[in-house]
């Protein structure tokens, strides 16, 4: 099984930020909640340790642990898959090929290359912690967006384009135009969900919804949008 086979089925994940408290009792549901995989990342304050506490815990679940990849200092051993954004709309080589140089130049010799998988990020929200860490340009049309997509997909072969708005419900219309632009990668969509109804939105126009700080904000309304994901 390749790696896109493994993430293929993957219509619904939660994404868990190391850095945000989450208690036993709320974790329990978010595992046991049918989605399909637990995503463990963040912009900033990821640490080794505070990675480390959330992997062991989330471990107790049968369900694919993937870390996404932000900081060298917090790669963890022990999770299904690694993935790593590699961020198109920005001009700061940094977030392209230097951090990913560095942790090469750093770890080559144990990278496991067969769990690594690249996403080709396209950061929309310009108010973004991320966006404003990338220094990523967001003000694109639907056409530089949807440009950006295929660039991932048929220059670079990456099995993963994300368009990541995160905080804010993005524009469906570019995210269903970003979908009908490319063939081979799987489309994410992350940012704003907060209802059911945001969420079936978002996977009508992607392949895989990304739900993150609902969770810490409102459990009930981010267990809502499993159902509403999957059917």
């Amino acid at each position: 099984m390749t790696l896109k086979d493994l993430i293929k089925p993957w219509r619904h994940v939660f994404k868990l930020d190391p850095e945000k408290e989450i208690h036993d009792e709320t974790l329990d549901r978010v595992c046991m909640s049918g989605t399909d995989a637990i995503m463990v990342g963040g912009s900033t304050g990821v640490t080794y340790e505070n990675t480390v506490d959330l992997l062991s815990r989330v471990r107790r679940y049968e369900l694919p642990c993937v870390q996404e990849v932000s900081d060298l200092e917090a790669v963890v051993p022990g999770f299904d898959l690694y993935m790593v954004p590699v961020v198109l709309n920005t001009s700061d080589t940094t977030w392209i090929l230097d951090r990913h140089r560095e942790g090469i130049e750093r770890y080559g010799y144990m990278i496991p290359w067969d769990l690594v998988v690249a996403e080709g990020y396209i950061v929309l929200n310009p108010e973004a912690t991320v966006a404003k860490l990338t220094k990523a340009e967001c003000s694109l049309s639907e056409e530089a967006v949807a440009a950006y997509a295929q660039i991932a997909d048929k220059l670079m072969y990456l099995p993963v384009v994300y368009l990541e708005y995160s905080g804010v419900f993005g524009d469906m219309e570019t995210v269903k135009r970003v979908r009908r632009s490319i063939e081979d990668a799987q489309l994410f969509y992350g940012g704003g969900i907060t209802t059911a109804e945001q969420a079936a939105q978002a996977a009508s126009a992607a392949d895989t919804v990304i739900v993150g700080n609902i969770v810490y904000d409102n459990l009930d309304h981010a267990l809502a949008t499993v159902k509403a994901v999957k059917g």
